[in-house]
């Protein structure tokens, strides 16, 4: 009887001990065991939102990248280049312009962009060489009865040939044809001019000096 006393509590000691060598280890594991669920979460839904933000802002600005014109080391010009360009020979103000288009396209065999734009007195189309910004291509006509409402700046046939020369780089003075014209009570100015294999037709409002009527046309 003494023996199986003895017996049981040597095994219950042992047993204690062993309770008591095991739960540390347990209480060690359980804290890193939530913990890496955590971190682990945490990182996942972080990341990509960090990530994300630089990704979005990249594909905002793709557009502005993509409309881009090729190296500048060829001498090629942007489209937006080439719509500061047609407003300026026009004598329109940015402000002035809506319903705005700039497309690449190609004009005997000549690669260009191709513009429109309109106002509240008229509609513009130009042709930009892609190239050297040279302008191979326009058509526009301006209101008549907004020019009429316009203050008179009259000008003579001299200072239309001014104009045109100033409209049409190194054209020469002996290359502008100006012919005078009325009718509805006022004086115009028609004419033509062939430069650059670009044949050049117009009409200028003679008391404003507006050119109401502009039409460019590259022939190869």
């Amino acid at each position: 009887m003494m023996k199986n006393y003895l017996k049981h509590t040597l095994l219950a000691a042992a047993c204690i001990v062993c309770l008591t060598a095991c739960s540390p280890a347990a209480e060690k594991t359980e804290p890193s065991v939530a913990a890496n669920p955590s971190t682990g979460t945490s990182s996942l839904f972080s990341s990509p939102v960090q990530s994300g933000s630089p990704s979005s802002g990249d594909a905002s600005s793709q557009p502005l990248q993509a409309s881009a014109a090729p190296e500048p080391a060829t001498g090629n010009i942007t489209g937006e280049q080439a719509l500061d360009l047609a407003m300026k020979n026009a004598g329109v103000s940015a402000v002035d312009a809506y319903n705005i288009k700039v497309e690449k396209d190609g004009d005997n065999g000549i690669p260009i962009y191709d513009i429109e734009f309109e106002t509240h007195y008229g509609d513009y189309n130009f042709e930009v060489a892609i190239e050297d910004g040279r302008i191979v291509g326009a058509d526009y006509e301006v209101d008549e009865e907004w020019i009429r409402r316009l203050g008179e700046k009259s000008i003579s046939a001299e200072q239309a040939k001014d104009l045109i020369q100033s409209k049409i780089p190194g054209v020469a003075r002996d290359e502008v044809r100006i012919w005078e014209e009325r009718g509805d009570g006022r004086i115009r100015f028609e004419g033509e001019v062939y430069h650059q294999n670009i044949k050049y037709e117009f009409e200028i409002d003679a008391q404003t000096g507006v050119i109401f009527d502009w039409n460019a046309d590259l022939r190869i």
